[in-house]
């Protein structure tokens, strides 16, 4: 693993607060449970269960990522990218806008993730590659959506948080597949 903050480089250019993330499903720092992990690694690719608390007043919205900075790809690896969260929801359930599973707020968007796919993409780091890890964002924005195009990416909604968050929350799981 890493001794790098993958979100350290966003906070000197823009400092902004920070907030409280956690999840019924895994510890911050803690490996991920197997239903997180993907299908191709013995999981199920089920986003975890999610919660946050304790963000700006000021907040219109929320959008939700996860990121494997860890990938031996240079840029990491995005496993999930969710926006137009209303200022209402401080919560997702686990597996949420998956098939058969709990549905998204409504006008709530996924992106795709890396593998292609409109939903959460379990983890499956390369053998022999060490610990990895997988940091869900909370982005608690200015505003109540963001206008992007369905066919953009999650770096694309990455620039558009740095521009309008007001305050993130970050919760980092594990998972070590040597």
């Amino acid at each position: 693993m890493l001794d790098v903050d993958p979100y350290g480089a966003l906070q000197r250019l823009r400092p902004v607060d920070s907030f409280t993330v956690t999840s019924t499903d895994f510890d911050d720092g803690g490996p991920l449970a197997r239903p997180q992990w993907s299908h191709g690694a013995g999981g199920v690719d089920r986003s975890p269960q999610l919660s946050w608390s304790g963000f700006p007043e000021r907040t219109r919205g929320f959008a939700v990522t996860c990121l494997d900075p860890d990938a031996p790809t240079g840029s990491g690896w995005w496993h999930w990218a969710v926006l137009n969260l209303p200022l209402e929801t401080t919560s997702l359930d686990a597996g949420v806008g998956t098939p058969g599973g709990p549905p998204l707020p409504e006008g709530s968007m996924v992106l795709a993730n890396e593998d292609g796919d409109r939903g959460f993409g379990g983890a499956a780091p390369p053998r022999g590659t060490g610990v990895h890890r997988y940091v869900f964002v909370v982005h608690a924005l200015d505003v109540p959506s963001l206008d992007l195009d369905p066919a953009s990416t999650p770096a694309v909604l990455g620039i558009r948080c740095f521009t309008h968050a007001l305050a993130r929350g970050i919760l980092i799981g594990t998972v070590n597949r040597d």
